[in-house]
């Protein structure tokens, strides 16, 4: 199956055209009839296209099963995470070989009676005779009595929360349906707090719940009818107040409640300014407020509690600086941490709240990933930390914050073997049309060539303002051991050079996303690191849409690639307000009612652009039940790529029971990750 000719005859849905005329324009849609879900014919041409996928990936069914047997082989099957103390317990997830889903446990301190395990939650029987589930959230109450939890059943993400009596061992009766996940808990232990998903599957009222009353009768605490805001609910560490957070993609407000109060109503912190966004915790009559205003990158403020809506009193406590993103923070009853990101690089430092005196978290690489882990505590002097670099396995750390000094905990175990020293990672950078520099990781065997010969991974996002860490990854040592360069570009819209690089990759400069991406494609060329015959690209989500952008504008510096639920038919989608999540998206791409990003949209997405040229080979996944990206878009995306471009195997590979993050059972993902694989190492080994 190495030439066109030999591939047996796709799929071709019929072409219904549907006219749509914006701005004085007219297009023809010819696949829009793909989004009538309930039509009989969608789901058999999603069916077809899988049948015929199958078909093309059957010569590479045996990489297959060697890569997912690889990816086994380097997993700990019987395992548990690092406990997590919290008052007299701890709090772990173990792991059982054979089984797709952990189970939460807990423990009593030693020092306690009772130091037993005590599965609270056991995922495999809830997943059991389902097709698809994924968790939540779970929250325990102050007491420890209660846990509740949320499931999402069909990949949806529109979850049931229920809530688990510990002591009794049986679920309440209540079940509540139609909620985002979300949930915090009033320190009676009694009354806990939701959100309800609107009709557009928008979390927008907030919802307060008695334990063993009908959820019929819940209270309405706060709603928001803005459909750019988002809702969800959190605490503050030390118990002091519930959180309602309200925001956008650009703007955010709080609101206060006073948790020993059940009936207390919601106090705003700081309203809604557009641009604004802040973040708060509250320790000992103040608030700390981590925001961007009056500051790009960031600041945290000090506030008094009793005077917080007195800007007078709005003391900085560190201020911004121009290359030094603040990111996050934790704070604790004698210290506060502070996760920065500078030249693409997380850094820790801890202020002792007493002193003033601060210490860095020194880790000896140059290139890695650091984040906060679960700090639940209030009273400790202990940050858990996760740590992992290209070449290093993750680590969990605790560091001491009043001897500043980092104690090791774990390190993920590699079962069947793995020598760091045997890997080398660094840090390149292209240049991108407009001159500016672009960050490149890269990793890669210490004993693959660089002459060009080397098969390699570009990986790219983009949007949004995240970043793609420099982390480490079990199942790409398959492909670093074939010989493989993994790269990851950093491109404008993510966020690893602060919030000037977010910027400059959105809205009406959304193209230099794509821009820097074949830069840093070229530069590997350039550099001899591979060539394009030997190049394919990634990327999920919005970076299924940079995919897009990408090989419609250069198809010639790709021999493959994949796109993972692609957000590709973005003009349609920013242009239905009846969507989910396109209201609140339009702070990220635009809105299209308006004629300057009307333009800039319909030049650069992917479905309104594909020309009748040679595509790289292609593997694009979809899920049935995607709320973010609907199936419809990558299905419309490949049935226009092959009745129009004149060259490329197009492959749609739809999962029928999973939503926009797949499969959630860890055999499942590993299954799916080694057939991504597979098309990867099939296509590239029939490049030359």
């Amino acid at each position: 199956m190495s030439t066109h000719g030999q591939w047996p005859k796709p799929p071709r849905p019929p072409q219904r055209a549907s006219a749509i005329t914006a701005h004085g324009e007219t297009r023809i849609d010819e696949f829009a009839w793909l989004r009538n879900r309930v039509d009989p014919q969608v789901a058999a041409y999603l069916e077809a296209e899988n049948r015929y996928t199958a078909t093309i990936m059957e010569p590479a069914r045996g990489i297959s099963e060697r890569l997912y047997e690889e990816f086994v082989s380097r997993v700990r099957e019987d395992d548990e995470t690092v406990p997590v103390r919290l008052d007299a317990y701890q709090y772990y997830t173990r792991t059982c070989a054979g089984s797709e889903y952990p189970l939460l446990c807990r423990r009593r301190d030693a020092a306690a009676s009772g130091g037993g395990e005590e599965i609270i939650l056991d995922l495999n029987r809830l997943a059991s005779e389902r097709e698809y589930f994924a968790l939540g959230s779970a929250q325990i109450s102050p007491d420890h009595r209660y846990l509740a939890y949320s499931e999402d059943l069909d990949g949806s993400e529109r979850y049931i929360l229920r809530i688990h009596d510990l002591i009794e061992g049986r679920t309440l009766a209540e079940a509540i349906a139609q909620t985002s996940g979300t949930v915090a808990w009033f320190n009676d232990s009694q009354t806990l707090i939701y959100t309800l998903l609107d009709e557009t599957q928008r979390p927008w009222r907030v919802m307060r719940h008695r334990l063993g009353e009908s959820p019929t009768g819940d209270i309405e605490v706060l709603r928001e009818e803005n459909a750019a805001y988002f809702v969800d609910v959190d605490k503050t560490k030390d118990q002091r107040y519930l959180l309602i957070n309200l925001a956008s993609n650009i703007t955010s407000e709080v609101h206060l409640l006073d948790a020993d109060d059940t009936q207390a109503r919601p106090i705003c912190f700081r309203q809604r300014e557009e641009g604004i966004e802040y973040s708060l915790e509250h320790r000992a009559g103040e608030f700390f407020v981590l925001t961007n205003r009056a500051a790009v990158n960031f600041q945290l403020l000090r506030i008094p509690t009793d005077r917080f809506t007195e800007e007078s009193s709005w003391q900085p406590f560190v201020v911004q600086r121009d290359h030094v993103m603040l990111e996050g923070f934790e704070l604790f009853a004698h210290h506060l941490a502070l996760l920065t990101r500078e030249a693409g690089i997380g850094r820790v430092w801890v202020c002792d709240l007493e002193t003033g005196t601060w210490s860095a978290v020194a880790f000896g690489e140059c290139l890695y990933a650091v984040d906060f882990g679960d700090n639940p505590a209030f009273k400790t002097d202990r940050l858990r930390l996760m740590y992992s670099s290209l070449v290093t396995p993750p680590r969990v750390y605790d560091y001491d914050m009043a001897k500043a000094k980092l104690h090791l905990l774990k390190q993920r175990e590699i079962p069947c073997g793995y020598d760091p020293a045997h890997y080398r990672s660094e840090r390149l950078w292209a240049r991108s049309a407009d001159g500016v520099p672009v960050p490149i990781s890269i990793v890669r065997h210490r004993d693959t060539p660089l002459d060009g010969s080397a098969r390699c991974l570009l990986y790219g996002y983009g949007s949004y303002g995240l970043c793609t860490e420099p982390a480490f990854s079990s199942s790409r040592i398959s492909l670093l051991e074939r010989g493989f360069i993994y790269a990851i570009a950093h491109t404008r819209g993510g966020g690893e050079l602060g919030e000037h690089w977010k910027n400059a990759g959105k809205l009406l400069r959304k193209p230099n996303t794509f821009a820097d991406f074949i830069a840093c494609a070229q530069l590997l060329i350039d550099t001899q690191y591979t060539r394009a015959a030997r190049l394919a690209a990634m990327g999920g989500s919005a970076g299924g849409l940079l995919i897009g952008a990408v090989v419609n504008s250069r198809p010639d510096l790709f021999r493959a690639a994949v796109a993972e639920v692609p957000f590709v038919d973005v003009l349609n989608t920013m242009a239905d307000p009846s969507l989910p999540l396109t209201v609140l998206e339009y702070d990220e791409w635009g809105d299209p009612a308006e004629r300057r990003y009307y333009e800039i949209i319909r030049n650069y997405a992917p479905y309104e652009n594909i020309y009748s040229q040679r595509y790289p080979d292609m593997l694009v996944i979809a899920g049935w039940n995607d709320p973010r990206v609907h199936y419809w878009e990558p299905a419309k995306w490949v049935a226009r790529l092959r009745s129009r471009a004149s060259g490329g195997l197009f492959l749609l590979k739809t999962d029928m029971d999973a939503g926009h993050s797949g499969v959630h059972g860890r055999y499942q993902a590993l299954k799916e990750q080694a057939f991504v694989f597979s098309f990867i190492l099939q296509r590239l080994e029939r490049s030359e």
